[in-house]
């Protein structure tokens, strides 16, 4: 199998590429490689953005059910990492605005109080700071939060998420400043609790 570049060939003193064998997420040893190397980083996106290891577990399975349903043929392993990476977050996202709508839908049906017991004073300032950091995160413009949960989250450096999202690696570079240069001013560095 190929790792996805053409292998160079000299046959008398000529220089001839050999055709790249494609990675078919239909073929059982080419999905178990996917599957493999993508995996990990496509659960901890999906984690980060759904806030649910259950959910995330079903939306990266889903999108490899999704591969195979479309029959993909990827020439490397990173273009197959990266167009799972697109599914598993667009996925993602529409997970967690569904929740939202629904969470938000159910307290104002039942006017649920959303005061937390205190269990002592760490894991009550934790669990605030938490909070505080995800409601800034949601506070962010879309195109700033996702970069900066692919990069902090799915810790993809910035010429992956570039390539994810479609821009160049500078833009990339950025929305990252600008993403946390925002977090940093909507949460104040002496607000957030750190043990």
């Amino acid at each position: 199998m190929s790792d996805g570049r053409p292998h160079a060939v000299t046959i008398r003193g000529y220089r001839l590429f050999e055709p790249v064998e494609w990675l078919d997420a239909n073929r059982d040893a080419d999905f178990r490689k996917i599957y493999t190397v993508t995996m990990p980083v496509l659960f901890r996106i999906a984690l980060r953005i759904a806030g649910n290891e259950e959910a995330a577990e079903d939306l990266c399975h889903d999108a490899l059910i999704k591969m195979t349903e479309k029959n993909m043929k990827f020439p490397s392993i990173n273009d197959a990492k990266y167009w799972l990476i697109r599914v598993v977050k667009n996925a993602s996202l529409n997970y967690a605005k569904r929740k939202g709508r629904e969470r938000r839908a159910y307290e104002r049906a039942l006017k649920e109080d959303r005061r937390t017991v205190d269990s002592g004073e760490t894991t009550l300032l934790k669990g605030e700071s938490i909070q505080q950091v995800q409601d800034a995160l949601g506070k962010l413009p879309e195109n700033l939060r996702t970069v900066l949960q692919l990069k902090e989250y799915g810790e993809l450096n910035y010429k992956e998420i570039g390539r994810v999202l479609g821009i160049t690696e500078g833009n990339v570079k950025v929305r990252v400043f600008r993403a946390r240069e925002q977090l940093s001013r909507l949460i104040g560095e002496d607000d957030v609790y750190m043990p």
